[in-house]
């Protein structure tokens, strides 16, 4: 109710989302407190036999349900964990048939962000000579996608019978998946226009003719980090140089939050070689089915459904595995 609440309008989002946050959480606990209310007063009933079993019993059962939540939502107690995201896919060694899966897992990541809600943006992509992506780098906004989709990163494998091999031969295939937080504007990161080197170049894949006749895409190296970004989402070069700007701010941001989290590895020594025996989950076709994470160890008998985006399981059993390795 300030008077001059907006006269700094980039200091009012801070608060306002700060406020948003307090907020969910009040309206989260006051979910969980009603439940067990409603548990007593039903389990009053019930000695009483004016409620069955199955209503406590499924009263219970939403009671736990609504605990488990506000605990995973517990784990993401870090300020880029409320942040989007940026999540790039890299296809590993194996040619046409590890582009083929580095396209499996982008539309996995689709199809999750569709049923968060999230909205989703293509910033780059290089198409695989005769199927398939050899990298791709997406977009993801929406409230804590970072905070969710952290635990993607890392080395994915797929066994299956190739549709690209004629013998018919079981093959293993591998793509990374990195995911960073995008800062946003209420975050302050300097960048000092002079250690920046810019590249242009025409957009690769279906887009339009301006698209690919003219050199709108770019590419920019920051000389004190060695990072480098692409990006080729909008037709105009200009607004793709603001987008390679905030990319790149994104990933000096997380540089910052691994200095701060007194981590002894930056992010390019903690990436793993895309290779058997660094791989964070295994995705198996044949001759059984089953998708299996290797560091918290849940695993599913439906890979369909895993590669169709249903990755609520394995980011809860991640998330919540990691928070007791903390404890």
């Amino acid at each position: 109710m300030a008077p001059d609440f907006w006269d700094d309008p980039k200091q009012a989002e801070v608060l306002l989302k700060k406020l948003t946050t307090h907020k969910n959480w009040v309206v989260d606990y006051n979910k969980v407190d009603t439940c067990l209310e409603d548990l007593v007063v039903l389990d009053e009933f019930n000695q009483m036999q004016e409620a069955t079993d199955e209503e406590v019993s499924n009263q219970h059962k939403l009671l736990l349900e609504n605990i488990e939540n506000l605990e995973l939502k517990s784990t993401l107690n870090k300020p880029e964990d409320e942040l989007s995201c940026i999540l790039q896919i890299n296809s590993g060694a194996g040619g046409t048939e590890a582009n083929d899966w580095t396209e499996m897992l982008m539309r996995m990541y689709l199809m999750y962000s569709e049923s968060q809600g999230y909205k989703v943006k293509e910033l780059s992509r290089v198409d695989g000579d005769v199927a398939g992506l050899k990298s791709v780098s997406i977009e993801i906004n929406g409230g804590k996608a970072f905070g969710y989709l952290k635990g993607e990163n890392g080395v994915h494998r797929l066994v299956r019978i190739s549709p690209f091999n004629s013998q018919g031969k079981r093959q293993t295939t591998f793509s990374s998946v990195y995911v960073y937080p995008l800062v946003d504007d209420s975050i302050e990161i300097d960048v000092n226009p002079s250690d920046l080197d810019w590249d242009t170049f025409r957009a690769s894949g279906a887009g339009g003719q301006h698209v690919n006749k003219t050199e709108s895409a770019v590419r920019l190296r920051h000389a004190p980090s060695g990072l480098v970004v692409e990006c080729q989402e909008e037709r105009s070069q200009h607004l793709n140089r603001e987008k390679a700007i905030k990319m790149l701010k994104s990933r000096l941001y997380e540089l910052e939050i691994n200095k701060r989290n007194a981590k002894k590895d930056d992010i390019e020594a903690s990436k793993e070689k895309i290779e058997w025996g660094s791989q964070i989950r295994n995705y198996v076709l044949h001759p059984y089915k089953m998708v299996k994470d290797v560091r918290s160890g849940f695993e599913s008998s439906n890979p369909k459904a895993v590669l169709d985006g249903k990755l609520d399981d394995f980011i809860k059993a991640y998330l919540l595995s990691q928070k007791k390795i903390s404890q």
